[in-house]
């Protein structure tokens, strides 16, 4: 098919616009990774762009490593992750598909309110003040069950549920399956996209949750890995990861590149799982949000 100029034209600002674009996302990953395995020394020497290591080092990773916080709170993460993102995922399901049976009483009323707290919260201190009359607080148990079925995330499943057809529920009921049979063996491998899809949205939420931790959670024995990121890059405090060195310009210098190494530690995992669950994503979103 012959395209006219103006599309040809077209097309060439889309590449070149979509080229910086990429270029501009991808670059201050690239200075991130460079620099976290380049010498101190030069880094702190170096300004403008960075276009390679600037001397080859993994002095930054060794002290990472060896602060026993970073591991406290990847085991923490991997936990909340985990946990609540099979929590937060079967009870977003559940409700899901409770609320998109149409002959359910009162569905329409549950999903306004739902809806509406979507726009407005009861704020921060009342929220404080329930977890805490409920005993929550400082404990692994309010990672879990808090915010336990996002509104968005129960209208889009909700969305994806009504699309299952009527003659396939009416099947299932007149060979004897309750309500629970048809959730697990019909209704969820139906719509296994859009269940992945809400796997990955709560699974990055778990692993970037950091404020209702810091909230909620007093103990650093409890705290995720992204307090501790939180601690080192915007407080600015690595000191407790350079006990032991004597001059304050080497601990500066050192201290300048674990920045760089703990922000490719904390990242890389999340990095590495999504794309294999990235082909659902598309998929997922797009049944739940235009269908129905």
């Amino acid at each position: 098919m012959l395209r006219t100029k103006g599309e040809k034209a077209f097309e060439a600002v889309n590449i070149v616009l979509l080229s910086i674009l990429v270029l501009v996302t991808a670059y201050p990953l690239y200075y991130v990774l460079a620099a976290s395995f380049s010498n101190p020394a030069e880094i702190m020497k170096h300004t403008g762009v960075l276009w390679g290591l600037k001397g080859f080092s993994l002095e930054s990773y060794k002290y990472v490593f060896r602060y026993p916080m970073v591991w406290i709170g990847y085991g923490n993460t991997l936990v909340y992750v985990l946990v609540g993102t099979a929590v937060n995922t079967l009870f977003t399901a559940l409700a899901a598909y409770g609320l998109s049976r149409k002959n359910a009483m009162l569905c329409n009323f549950f999903m306004v309110l739902i809806t509406v707290t979507m726009f407005f919260s009861g704020g921060l201190i009342p929220t404080y003040l329930l977890v805490d009359n409920m005993g929550l607080t400082n404990t692994r148990l309010v990672m879990f069950i808090w915010k336990m079925a996002q509104p968005y995330n129960l209208i889009v499943m909700r969305t994806s549920f009504r699309e299952i057809p009527d003659s396939l529920i009416e099947s299932a009921t007149i060979d004897g399956a309750n309500h629970f049979q048809i959730f697990w063996k019909i209704a969820v491998p139906v719509s296994k996209a859009v269940l992945f899809v809400i796997i990955l949205f709560y699974g990055v939420y778990h692993w970037n949750a950091w404020f209702y931790a810091m909230v909620f959670l007093r103990s650093k024995s409890l705290y995720p890995l992204q307090i501790v990121l939180r601690d080192i890059l915007v407080a600015n405090d690595v000191s407790a990861m350079t006990e032991g060195m004597v001059g304050m310009d080497e601990k500066e210098m050192i201290g300048a590149t674990i920045k760089y190494a703990i922000i490719v530690v904390s990242t890389v995992p999340i990095l590495c799982v999504y794309p294999f669950i990235q082909k659902h994503f598309v998929k997922g979103v797009m049944v739940g949000a235009i269908k129905g």
